[in-house]
């Protein structure tokens, strides 16, 4: 899977075969993740570090998000050019990369919300889909 920022100064591919056949993708309805994607939720893609490659990181700018819910500093990191949010990294998660999920044509099926009970009014849960009070690291599923 391949994808670009807008203005095409970062590149982004995952190596990862079994990548679109099973659920992988991860919304998140935190206020950071809403604002930083500009949107009602952020749509992330969590996976291993070593199966991503950056092309034009140099052109990486990285906010360090210090007023997170968890508690946790998030290093966000978006192209410097043109403003696109590309990628955070999470203590919370080690040895993963979180990928924004609109600098791809496709993305795999999501297996995750969080900050599900702070999702907006109008919308609904997606069928399938397993929803987190918070984090998806150690927080209280919805749905179990």
């Amino acid at each position: 899977m391949e994808g670009s920022c807008l203005c095409g100064a970062i590149t982004v591919k995952v190596s990862d075969p079994d990548l679109h056949t099973q659920p992988r993708g991860h919304l998140c309805h935190c206020a950071n993740c809403r604002k930083t994607s500009g949107s009602a939720y952020g749509a992330n893609l969590m996976i291993e570090s070593e199966k991503v490659e950056i092309t034009g990181a140099d052109q990486m700018k990285e906010y360090r998000d210090s007023r997170t819910r968890s508690g946790n500093t998030i290093s966000r990191f978006f192209c410097g050019n043109c403003g696109n949010p590309i990628k955070s990294i999470s203590p919370a998660a080690p040895g993963k990369t979180i990928l924004k999920c609109g600098l791809f044509p496709q993305i795999p099926r999501p297996e995750a919300e969080s900050f599900a009970t702070e999702r907006q009014m109008w919308e609904k849960a997606y069928e399938g889909v397993q929803q987190y009070k918070a984090g998806p690291f150690k927080s209280e599923r919805l749905d179990a």
